[in-house]
């Protein structure tokens, strides 16, 4: 078993590169601290700590510990608030935090007099937090793309269109709708990664002969949104995402044929463990909204 008290010290030596300095830090004697790195080299049957000129270095597998040792002890602060300070994290996927959440969030807050619920908000990637939500770094979660997983339940919360948007002197603006066969064709600019968008489409799509390329990986809607404005490309978004700038007319947006092509967001929390409340008050609020 790895002792979070020693974990704590091997962080501690690793940031101030002394024992000394590590040791003031967390109120220890300096003999305490070498204990503690020791009993560690022990267990693993590795060198963390390398004593040089300069201070102390870490060891490769130092650096390899490193970042499960700062999740254990982010983890056991968040079972500690979960006992002493209840609060609900909420973790969404960039493209639903940013332009879906936010007013069923204020909402939500309007009913706080009558909700014991404190919320803490997380916006990231969807594998981020995919990820966040198995290390109980969060409660619920809001993706575009949820594999499934034992101790977890999940529903559709809502479903959305994806649009093509181009600037408005594009030629494809002067369409009504997006067939199969052209959209198959296209050259895209990639946005969010581990959407689902890829999946989609290839569903989407698989009765035709050509799949459309992605030239440029921008990472997030905002930067895609850029792009296009710039004339750099076009892409795929959500429709709710471009509402401002369609309204503007500094982009178009152009639905697929038939608005054939959506994408279901997922509602994600941890299994109950009593049978008295089956879900939390959070996704029981946004189920029913």
């Amino acid at each position: 078993m790895l002792n979070l008290i020693w974990l704590k010290s091997l962080i501690m030596v690793i940031e101030q590169r002394s024992f000394q300095a590590a040791a003031e830090q967390l109120g220890l004697a300096q003999p305490t601290i070498s204990q503690h790195i020791q009993k560690l080299e022990e267990t693993l049957c590795v060198s963390l700590i390398h004593r040089v000129r300069s201070g102390c270095q870490p060891t490769e597998y130092a650096l390899r510990l490193l970042p499960y040792a700062q999740s254990m002890l982010r983890l056991q602060d968040r079972a500690l608030l979960a006992v002493n300070q209840p609060s609900m994290r909420i973790g969404a996927s960039s493209n639903i935090g940013i332009y879906l959440l936010q007013p069923y969030l204020q909402n939500y807050r309007h009913k706080q007099a009558f909700i014991n619920d404190k919320l803490d908000i997380v916006i990231d990637s969807n594998p981020v937090v995919a990820e966040k939500l198995e290390n109980a770094e969060i409660d619920i979660a809001l993706m575009e793309w949820w594999p499934g997983k034992a101790g977890f339940e999940s529903q559709i919360w809502k479903t959305e269109a994806l649009v093509l948007i181009t600037p408005p002197d594009h030629p494809l603006a002067k369409l009504s709708s997006i067939s199969k066969s052209i959209l198959s064709g296209l050259n895209l600019l990639g946005g969010e990664s581990g959407s689902g968008t890829g999946r989609i489409l290839k569903n989407y799509l698989q009765e035709c002969q050509h799949f459309p390329t992605v030239s440029m990986q921008l990472g997030s809607t905002e930067a895609v949104k850029q792009a296009v404005r710039a004339g750099i490309g076009i892409s795929l978004v959500f429709a709710s995402s471009v509402v401002d700038e369609v309204q503007h007319g500094s982009l178009c947006a152009i639905p697929l044929e038939d608005h054939a092509l959506t994408k279901d967001i997922q509602l994600v929390w941890r299994q109950q463990s009593t049978i008295q409340q089956k879900q939390p008050q959070f996704v029981e609020y946004l189920l029913s909204s």
